[in-house]
């Protein structure tokens, strides 16, 4: 009965083991297309107040289209090698972006990712940047100024500029480069033809809706920023009962999806004011500046960069060096073994461009993890054909000492000791290829050079889950957690094949928790990126014949 019991106790650990991975772990979330998006939003807008923060615009009344909204005002093409879009001349926001090197998804004719996406549409996400100022009787541009604009078209080769007199004497002026893949660079300058000092204070903000998509199991799914050189991760539910407020010398701030991103570079090293905020749907990550002091007939200027795109984590590193942006790298979610994960990530690029394909790429990485791995794996395999060449002899200790549980344990030590054999050897592989595991498990889902990357066969994307799943073949109804696709099943039989070749525990309770093991990391697997399952089944491959070879030697 007790023996029963265990069993069971097992089985249900094992199914509650794969149900908290499925839904921690698993990533379930499906790009929302603004078709499927009907929920009005409210526009959020930092605005001057006495204390320079956020107010609340008057809620939408009614959501429209992408295109309508782009028809109803007048825009400034954005076009360079990795972007395209436009800039709504009217509050010179930039609110309409396309990656073009990246596609929604694998079909064929899928439309490019949409970023940035303009207010009063379903899903709106949008940067705006300008002026503040205490004095209420200045004139200030705001979301709705006109500006006069000097250029048609903005490129890496033809910066555009935009101009605006308040009719107060003030003239406001705006520069905005962009450099080849996602960098714009906004110069601000106020020229200061009255009799009086002013003073100003640049801010700039990223809004965006949340529709309820994001869930941060897999990577930071969020608001990010790194602020007096630490990394601040905010997610959505933080917001829920106040904002979170930061001071800051220099940094940066915005939002970071899984494999895109947008962020507000500061002037460094003025300090900044930063906060993220919620309003419904709606989050703004923003920022308000120094003081700026123009003295009459002088002018002031301040610069920001703005990053819009794609998390491609050579271009962030290049970034980093190159602009000085502190920890910019990090909006790359590393996870722990950021030591790991990223060299690991540079290891499978440069494997990539040996082979041209990510798959063989990560077969050809499982390689090279086991030969350096080699030396320690195999003496762990010979200590453990020795123990199971010992069977024999230590079942007969348990029959001869059947009452007596601590003479079995006593007994067993001399036996190990009187043949030279340490049985926790075996356990240091493992705890050496869990860091491994997860390293590559991280690389293989922020990654987006590995996102939509094929392999063979039915493999299309390796950052995606098998798809050749039991229902798909079988045509049964099968429950989520438990459809699997045959990269798992493949897994599953090399982890089983593995074990038996080990020496089996002595304890009856342990063996059949050892036994499930396979079983359990198949199904546990089963909804992993296929890249992660490919890696692990060819790993256990190669620990097989290392196993058998070694088996061999012995017998011999």
């Amino acid at each position: 009965m007790d023996d029963f019991k265990s069993f069971r106790n097992a089985i249900l650990l094992s199914l509650v083991v794969i149900f908290a991975f499925d839904y921690f772990f698993v990533d379930h979330k499906k790009t929302p297309t603004p078709a499927a998006q009907t929920a009005a939003v409210e526009e959020l807008s930092v605005k001057e107040t006495a204390n320079l923060s956020t107010e609340e615009k008057s809620p939408v009344e009614q959501t429209l289209t992408t295109d309508e909204v782009l028809q109803s005002s007048p825009r400034l093409e954005i076009d360079n090698d990795s972007l395209k879009g436009s800039l709504r001349i009217s509050g010179g926001r930039i609110d309409n972006l396309w990656l073009k090197k990246y596609k929604q998804n694998i079909d064929a004719g899928s439309p490019e990712v949409e970023l940035f996406t303009p207010a009063k549409t379903t899903n709106p996400y949008y940067a705006e940047f300008g002026w503040l100022s205490s004095d209420k009787q200045i004139k200030l541009p705001d979301s709705e100024t006109l500006w006069t604009v000097k250029g048609s078209r903005l490129t890496p080769t033809t910066p555009v500029v935009l101009e605006w007199d308040n009719g107060q004497e003030l003239r406001f002026i705006t520069k905005i480069s962009i450099d080849d893949h996602y960098m714009f660079t906004i110069n601000q300058s106020v020229e200061n033809n009255s009799s009086k000092n002013i003073t100003l204070y640049p801010y700039g903000f990223i809004a965006r809706s949340n529709n309820g998509s994001f869930r941060s199991g897999i990577v930071h799914e969020g608001m990010i920023g790194v602020f007096n050189d630490k990394l601040e991760e905010i997610k959505y539910s933080d917001l829920k009962k106040e904002p979170k407020k930061f001071k800051t010398s220099k940094g940066w701030l915005g939002f970071s999806d899984r494999y895109w991103f947008s962020a507000f570079i500061l002037d460094a090293p003025q300090p900044a004011k930063v906060k993220f905020s919620q309003n419904g749907t709606l989050y703004q990550a923003d920022f308000v500046g120094s003081p700026l002091t123009v003295d009459a007939g002088g002018i002031g200027s301040t610069q920001q960069m703005l990053y819009a795109g794609a998390k491609e984590i050579k271009l962030l590193d290049k970034y980093t060096k190159d602009l000085h942006i502190n920890k910019f790298d990090l909006a790359v979610d590393f996870g722990w073994y950021y030591f790991l994960t990223k060299p690991f990530f540079y290891i499978l690029d440069y494997l990539y461009k040996i082979i041209g394909n990510m798959g063989w790429a990560i077969l050809l990485f499982a390689a090279l993890l086991r030969l350096i791995m080699f030396p320690i794996a195999n003496k762990s395999f010979e200590n453990m054909a020795k123990m199971k060449k010992l069977q024999p002899k230590l079942r007969e200790l348990q029959e001869k000492y059947a009452d007596d549980k601590r003479k079995i344990q006593q007994e067993t030590l001399l036996l190990y000791q009187k043949e030279k054999i340490n049985p926790a050897s075996g356990c240091l592989p493992m705890f050496i290829q869990i860091p491994v595991f997860f390293s590559l498990y991280k690389v293989l889902n922020i990654a987006i050079e590995i996102r939509q990357a094929p392999f063979i066969g039915w493999i299309k994307d390796l950052s995606a889950p098998d798809p050749l799943t039991i229902s798909s073949w079988s045509h049964l109804p099968i429950p989520g957690v438990l459809d699997i696709g045959v990269w798992p099943i493949i897994m599953g039989i090399t982890m089983f094949i593995q074990q038996k070749m080990n020496p089996a525990p002595t304890n009856k309770d342990q063996a059949r928790a050892f036994a499930l093991m396979p079983l359990i990391f198949t199904f546990m697997m089963g909804h992993f990126a296929a890249g992660l399952v490919i890696y692990w089944s060819f790993s256990n491959l190669l620990a097989i014949l290392q196993q058998r070879a070694i088996l061999y030697k012995n017998r011999n």
